[in-house]
């Protein structure tokens, strides 16, 4: 006979709280108490897993990180980019929204990481030594990818990447 870990499935349904309201809101809009009340939890009972903040966005980050390893690791493609972008949409949202902006990230900082990564995916749209043309483009295509998902978030996957992909294959 299985036993239910109530621990996990505590800690299960913080993060799947937590990953839908930090796509709806943002990460710094998003307080634990926002996360409590719709796990029916006391703050302290969030924080009690979670503390600080920042380790539920770590926890919700890995699996994307895991595949933007494997991504990174393969040849590149457009379709395995865009599909990359969907399938991860809201931790991609969290990301750029509230860690990936701004001036000169502070070293050894979830935003220098995204930083890193951006720069990398973007090394591999334009290629090595891009004209003016193939950087307008590289830095649209990322453009079009972190908007298009992150005021889509109400749209099914399969739509938002058709539609990625279609508009994506044309300024490629």
């Amino acid at each position: 006979m299985t036993t239910l870990d109530h621990g996990n499935d505590t800690r299960s349904r913080i993060l799947a709280a937590a990953q839908e309201l930090f796509a709806e809101r943002g990460y710094a809009a998003t307080s634990l108490a926002d996360i409590a009340a719709v796990v029916g939890l006391t703050k302290t009972a969030i924080a009690y897993h979670f503390h600080p903040k920042d380790r539920l966005a770590a926890e919700l980050i890995a699996p994307a990180a895991d595949d933007l390893f494997a991504f990174l690791g393969e040849p590149f493609t457009l379709e395995g980019l865009v599909t990359f972008t969907v399938r991860h949409r809201a931790v991609i949202r969290l990301m750029m929204e509230d860690f990936g902006h701004g001036d000169e990230p502070v070293p050894g900082t979830p935003a220098e990481a995204i930083r890193t990564f951006r720069d990398e995916i973007y090394r591999r749209i334009v290629g090595p030594d891009p004209d003016d043309a193939a950087r307008i483009r590289g830095w649209a295509v990322l453009g079009a990818l972190e908007w298009g998902i992150v005021h889509t978030m109400d749209l099914p996957e399969e739509r938002v990447r058709a539609h990625l992909l279609a508009l994506l294959t044309h300024w490629i």
